[in-house]
């Protein structure tokens, strides 16, 4: 054996390596657990095989499924980067979890980043399975218009994460569980996902992320339209102030 071959490298790793390591273990931990996985899917596919196949619920649209799919595609992100997160998070917190990652290289602000970026692979992930099936049941998007509903999903996945471990980060995990299932079902009422929701005009994208994000959506993949300036608005303020939040608010215990 020549001499060299169990050559000691001390030191500690870089950020970006420590970063890329949670990221890789956030996955593979969400993969594990059976009931995020039901709720990361399951929920919003059985919204969109309901209400976009069938009559059961009032649309304010005759194209039903270019008016149900994407809601159920906004669905989706705010179930996965608000509720879910925010639920995991807050029993991490409560277990001792996370205040044994505040001993290791891994920096708060380090963690954040890693939740948030590992939320937006799984968010990827999920909005192409469930296109995949809008597709597939006959829903007809506008490809052409990806990139700028890329960019407001990215927005909107910073503004549930960030609330979501702004909650995590400050309340117990039986009132961060109430709290977001709460705030998940009146966003889901009167948010007009499945069915026609009283309309509030402009300001009610500024106090309904969801419904923000859902117009978003059917403007640009249904329709093929343009973007509104006050959802880029809203759903921006929302990122920032839910991002502002979680790095002032959030605690390792």
């Amino acid at each position: 054996m020549s001499a060299g071959t169990f050559a000691p490298a001390p030191g500690r790793a870089t950020r970006g390596v420590v970063i890329r390591r949670q990221i890789r273990m956030e996955l593979l931990l969400t993969a594990r657990r059976g009931e995020a996985v039901v709720l990361a899917m399951g929920v919003p596919l059985l919204v969109l095989l309901g209400a976009g196949l069938t009559r059961a619920t009032n649309v304010p649209s005759t194209d039903r499924l270019g008016y149900v799919v994407p809601g159920v595609l906004a669905l989706t992100v705010m179930s996965t980067a608000f509720t879910g997160q925010a639920i995991t998070t807050g029993y991490e917190r409560s277990y001792g979890v996370l205040k044994r990652l505040g001993a290791s290289p891994l920096t708060r602000s380090g963690l954040l980043f890693a939740k948030t970026a590992s939320i937006l692979g799984l968010v990827a992930v999920q909005l192409l399975l469930l296109a995949l099936v809008g597709v597939a049941v006959g829903w007809r998007p506008e490809f052409g218009h990806l990139l700028p509903a890329l960019g407001i999903t990215v927005l909107a996945v910073a503004a549930y994460s960030g609330l979501a471990l702004t909650l995590a980060g400050l309340l117990r995990p039986e009132t961060v569980t109430a709290g977001a299932t709460l705030i998940y079902v009146l966003m889901l009422a009167a948010g007009g996902i499945m069915f026609a929701a009283p309309d509030l005009g402009t300001a009610g994208w500024f106090l309904l992320p969801l419904a923000a994000h859902a117009e978003a959506l059917r403007d640009t993949l249904t329709t093929g339209a343009n973007i509104q300036g006050p959802i880029w608005l809203s759903l921006g303020v929302w990122a920032a102030v839910g991002v502002t939040a979680a790095i002032r608010a959030f605690k390792w215990e």
